[in-house]
């Protein structure tokens, strides 16, 4: 395929931009495949750089690519659906073999989540890390907040750190009776750690699922997951939206 000049639009030029690439992807490129460098693109299609990235970051956003470290940007296979209703009203870990603990320790709760949790900010909480697998790839990275009066149990085990651990927080928290839940998405970038469990590149566009667990009228738990934005499709059942704010 030769050089692609574009026409004048009245839609912003990365737009239209992305339109064409997306056609391109489908015509001229294969699930998996690599595509040219920036330079080779921005000369392939007449623009220049910059707008190529904006129209490269939103076929990201939209899942129809990959940037992958050390290997460059990829097309994308179909998403995956990931179910994160919360019909069953579960609490996490009880009977969904998907997450994978992975540790847990004793760290004071971010401001925004102290917020939702009803707690004060610094406050020392148990702070269980979770990845979800699906289709033997990591899509999800999780931090699930518990405060010690939700597990008041826990002293008395002998798990100081790691997997155990972690388990022994989820298995603590069953002990509760769960009232409800509420559930918020929205759109963000990959923070470093979450990125490098999830294989991405930090600021990458991922989705943050907050999830409030309550119990007694109170939250007993917050979960924080991140999916990733390039892979995975949220199905809900009945939910409702919690704000956290920023």
């Amino acid at each position: 395929m030769g050089t692609t000049q574009l026409t004048s639009v009245p839609e912003p030029k990365y737009q239209h931009l992305k339109t064409v690439i997306g056609e391109a992807l489908d015509s001229d490129f294969a699930v998996g495949e690599i595509l040219p460098n920036e330079r080779e693109l921005a000369a392939r299609f007449g623009v220049a750089r910059a707008t190529l990235r904006q129209a490269l970051e939103q076929l990201e956003l939209e899942g129809r690519l990959q940037r992958r470290r050390g290997v460059g940007t990829t097309v994308a296979p179909p998403r995956v659906g990931v179910d994160v209703s919360t019909t069953q009203h579960l609490w996490p870990g009880v009977a969904d073999e998907a997450w994978q603990p992975q540790d847990s320790a004793a760290d004071a709760v971010p401001a925004a989540v102290a917020r939702v949790l009803e707690t004060g900010a610094g406050e020392q909480v148990h702070v269980v890390r979770r990845l979800r697998i699906s289709q033997g790839q990591p899509v999800a990275a999780e931090l699930l907040y518990v405060p010690a009066g939700s597990v008041p149990g826990l002293s008395a085990i002998d798990a100081p750190a790691g997997p155990a651990r972690a388990r022994a927080v989820l298995r603590e928290l069953q002990h509760l009776a769960l009232d409800g839940q509420d559930r918020s998405v929205e759109l963000g970038s990959a923070r470093a750690d979450d990125a490098k469990e999830l294989d991405r590149l930090p600021g990458a566009p991922v989705l943050v699922v907050t999830t409030r667990y309550l119990s007694a009228g109170r939250p007993a738990a917050v979960s924080v997951a991140t999916y990733r934005a390039d892979t995975c499709r949220l199905t809900f059942g009945d939910s409702v939206d919690l704000v956290m704010a920023s």
